[in-house]
């Protein structure tokens, strides 16, 4: 594999996990192909797709003939193979420390929101809308607890110091997540403070849901 392959980007507008790929492909500038999957109506499921990714998730990156699953495989791979602009720092405990607040968003708090889970709580489970909210909730704000501390000690303009890197790759789909749940990001003014500056790099806000041609 290589940086003359085309690149197609297998995906959904609102699947945070597919943002944040559109999020590094923008602040890198690389081109790249988008093909849509339906979440709502299983179309990631169809057997087309799952010959390409057996876990039949989103993203998926189509990388000639190889095809590489989840978000954050897929931004590293990106991050090794056009690394300028970087989203690592250089010093490997620094790095270390972005992979940490990427991680607390990608391990301890979209998985337990993503759409299976939630068809879960309201169909095997018979939640309520309440309930689902109160445990969308909970998730959020115990990671946002954690990320606020994070970049309060190492953030700047973003969320580590003062370039973009792959924690904003990830935490910036997550507030938009939040937003979307009506979670209150009042306790939360480092978090909202990042992805305000996040938002106004014309790059990333092009990467934005709203603005995929399969939103709706």
């Amino acid at each position: 594999m290589n940086e003359s392959l085309p690149l197609r980007l297998h995906g959904y507008w609102r699947s945070t996990a597919s943002y944040r790929v559109r999020i590094a492909l923008a602040v890198k500038g690389i081109s790249y192909e988008q093909l849509t999957h339906d979440l709502r109506m299983d179309a990631h499921r169809l057997p087309g797709y799952t010959a390409l990714n057996p876990q039949g998730f989103v993203p998926a990156l189509e990388v000639g003939d190889e095809v590489i699953p989840q978000s954050g495989a897929i931004i590293e791979w990106l991050e090794e193979t056009y690394p300028d602009p970087p989203l690592l720092p250089a010093d490997r405990t620094a790095r270390a420390m972005v992979r940490s607040i990427a991680q607390i968003v990608a391990c301890d708090i979209h998985p337990l929101n993503n759409l299976r889970v939630l068809r879960r709580l309201r169909g095997d489970l018979a939640c309520n809308e309440a309930q689902v909210q109160a445990w969308i909730a909970t998730w959020i704000v115990e990671g946002f607890e954690a990320l606020e501390t994070m970049i309060a000690r190492h953030g700047g303009r973003f969320a580590f110091g003062d370039t973009v890197t792959m924690a904003d790759c990830y935490i910036l789909p997550q507030i938009y997540s939040a937003e979307r749940f009506k979670v209150d990001l009042a306790p939360f003014p480092k978090l909202i403070s990042v992805a305000r500056e996040a938002r106004a790099d014309p790059a990333i806000a092009a990467a934005h849901p709203d603005r995929q041609p399969d939103s709706d």
